[in-house]
């Protein structure tokens, strides 16, 4: 695979380092086999310049194009999920809805005198679902 190709084919997975040219840690000097741009890449070289190596943190995350938070952030998305904590997380929502037609309906249909919170309590019983107490009180608004 060529370094173009290489580039091309993490361009189309979302998986180019956004501050690769701030990637100065010796072994993304010569490219080759490391490549500044491959956010994975880079993100696993900077763990184990840290654990391996043992440079410290903030040199490690400064030598990687990262911050010193954002090690952390890298540090424990790996510590969690091993490999594909390197990924960065998809973005937007979480999964599914948590408010169902069926919650909605059941909260509609309570009593007035109930509050928010023992209705999210009421819900979590009934349902196995938690709702924040403001959600409960916003649903009941409509």
């Amino acid at each position: 695979m060529t370094e173009a190709s290489r580039v091309r084919a993490l361009t189309e997975a979302g998986l180019v380092h956004p501050n690769a040219e701030a990637v100065i840690a010796p072994l993304f000097a010569g490219g080759g086999f490391f490549l500044a741009v491959d956010k994975v890449q880079v993100k696993y070289e900077m763990l184990r310049a840290h654990l391996v190596d043992g440079i410290n943190v903030t040199d490690a995350a400064a030598t990687h194009g990262y911050s010193r938070a954002g090690f952390y952030l890298v540090q424990a998305a790996f510590d969690r999920d091993g490999m594909s904590g390197l990924l960065d997380d998809k973005r937007g929502r979480r999964g599914p809805v948590k408010l169902t037609a069926a919650i909605a309906e059941f909260l509609h249909s309570a009593p007035a005198s109930l509050s928010g919170a023992a209705l999210a309590e009421e819900v979590a019983d009934r349902f196995g679902v938690r709702l924040h107490r403001r959600t409960v009180e916003r649903v009941r608004r409509r």
